[in-house]
């Protein structure tokens, strides 16, 4: 009888194998298998989507607090370039004032010699035409001519004549300059009464005149 069952019992064979020879794989052990597909997670699984989300907002608001971070620093390298060109506009424009303000003695004498009729002809009124053309260019303005209005911030009055409200210039002694905003030298001049104060003036004496002929003929 056992002899005849153990004939009758079919042989199996077990391939344990680690390599698979027909297409020389390595194998993956059954259990091993089953452990494996029983911790994976299954493709809808709620727990992801949840992982998924708040990773999500994480990366979203790192990326806003960067671009807030860049957007401030670019804000302020711009007020900084800014910044730096106004002060070195500054401080060219006071090197140019300072040199300026030493030739203005050059210009006083150069209007001096045109006043007296030097500068009529010959190499000396060329030599003065482009220095004050040079200086102009650079920002150079005078001021203080007859007739202007007197304004104290730009005006020195050293004399006055008349009692009037609307002082203007009568006379320049000295002009003024100045550089942009900036005022180099005040203008020394003399002020007198202005158009309106003298037409005042002359037509008073005729109203007192029209008022004393008016009580002679009363008496």
């Amino acid at each position: 009888m056992t002899e005849g069952n153990a004939e009758k019992e079919p042989i199996t064979f077990v391939d344990n194998r680690k390599i698979d020879p027909e297409t020389g794989e390595i194998r993956q052990p059954a259990a091993d298998n089953g452990a494996a597909a029983a911790q994976a997670p299954e493709p809808g699984n709620g727990a992801d989507n949840g992982d998924g989300e708040a990773l999500a907002d994480t990366i979203s608001g790192e990326l806003a607090e960067r671009t807030a971070d860049l957007q401030r620093l670019t804000a302020e390298y711009a007020n900084y370039r800014r910044r730096v060109e106004r002060d070195r506009k500054a401080a060219i424009d006071s090197a140019k004032a300072s040199v300026v303000t030493e030739l203005l003695g050059v210009l006083d004498d150069l209007d001096r010699a045109r006043a007296h009729g030097d500068l009529e002809s010959g190499p000396l009124r060329s030599v003065a035409d482009k220095l004050t053309a040079a200086l102009l260019k650079q920002g150079l303005e005078e001021f203080g001519s007859e007739g202007e209005p007197f304004d104290p911030t730009l005006h020195e009055a050293v004399q006055h004549e008349g009692s009037g409200h609307d002082p203007v210039i009568g006379i320049v002694m000295r002009k003024g300059y100045r550089f942009g905003d900036r005022v180099l030298r005040h203008a020394l001049v003399g002020v007198t009464d202005g158009v309106a104060d003298l037409t005042a003036n002359a037509d008073q004496p005729t109203e007192e005149a029209s008022d004393v002929d008016a009580g002679a003929n009363d008496r």
